[in-house]
């Protein structure tokens, strides 16, 4: 299946105009972050925050609605948000914690949750697990590279990035510019080239914005657990939501993707096999 396993899939959008103003889309992170922390279903959340480096961001414990917040916004390069899990727990002394994380993030962390041997007394705290769509991330200096060097912006100076309709969008106080993704495929993180999952298929809920129209994003509740979170959210008023067959460009694009991101990982794979090269599975 393109979506993995799911229970509902919808077009959503947070209602909190503070959070429409940051967030990069729909805002469904942010929103569901926020309702839980209020709720006490979690008591923190591990984000990815900021630094003083531009798009260099850090993992960061989010105590407060106003620190989720904070931390809005779509990166397009790895925030290695797992390592502060320990500290969490132990430091923190949180027992029910949120976080955010990209498909090959997600499944570390349910690694951790089935074979806690190295992480016992932590990974069972996780009470919500959201995932964001991806297709591949950066490391810092090579997303420094091609927007300085192809797009002829400075890092320092880019205020949002975004992709969609086939190319690495940028937005400066001077102009919007886009770079076509093939043009970017040299720059992606190793490991995204035998990543077969884009849309986060081992969250409690996942979401995106390919799929839903502007401002909106596309939201899979896919455990139990996330689905009693997302539903409770929306009976509160702080997300809204719309039937996918009501929007556009609707699952038929993002089908289309998922199952590109599968075969292309597939095929580097059996490629690696092949040449007895170290492989993931």
């Amino acid at each position: 299946m393109a979506f993995g396993t799911y229970k509902e899939v919808v077009s959503a959008r947070a209602t909190d105009k503070a959070i429409q103003k940051v967030a990069q889309d729909g805002g469904i992170v942010s929103a569901l972050l926020c309702y839980a922390l209020e709720e006490n279903i979690i008591e923190g959340a591990i984000v990815a925050g900021d630094t003083e480096d531009a798009w260099k961001p850090e993992p960061t414990i989010a105590m407060t609605p106003e620190e989720i917040i904070a931390a809005a916004g779509t990166k397009y390069t790895f925030s290695p948000n797992a390592i502060r899990l320990k500290e969490a727990v132990r430091q923190y002394g949180l027992e029910k914690i949120g976080t955010v994380g990209t498909p090959c993030q997600i499944m570390g962390l349910r690694k951790m949750q089935s074979y806690p041997f190295a992480t016992r007394f932590v990974a069972d705290k996780l009470a919500l697990i959201i995932g964001i769509f991806c297709m591949e991330n950066f490391p810092r200096d090579s997303l420094k590279t091609f927007v300085e060097g192809k797009m002829y912006s400075s890092l320092d100076n880019v205020n949002k990035m975004d992709i969609g309709k086939g190319k690495f969008w940028i937005t400066d106080p001077e102009k919007e510019s886009g770079l076509a993704l093939k043009e970017t495929h040299g720059y992606e993180q190793a490991g995204c080239n035998i990543c077969l999952d884009y849309v986060a298929e081992l969250a409690d809920v996942s979401t995106g914005s390919v799929g839903s129209p502007d401002g909106w994003s596309t939201v899979f509740t896919r455990t139990d657990n996330g689905a009693d979170i997302f539903t409770a959210a929306v009976e509160a008023g702080v997300i809204e939501t719309k039937p996918m067959d009501d929007v556009k460009p609707g699952l038929e694009l993002l089908e289309k993707l998922a199952n590109g991101k599968k075969d292309k990982g597939q095929k580097e794979i059996e490629r690696r096999v092949n040449m007895g090269l170290p492989s993931p599975f």
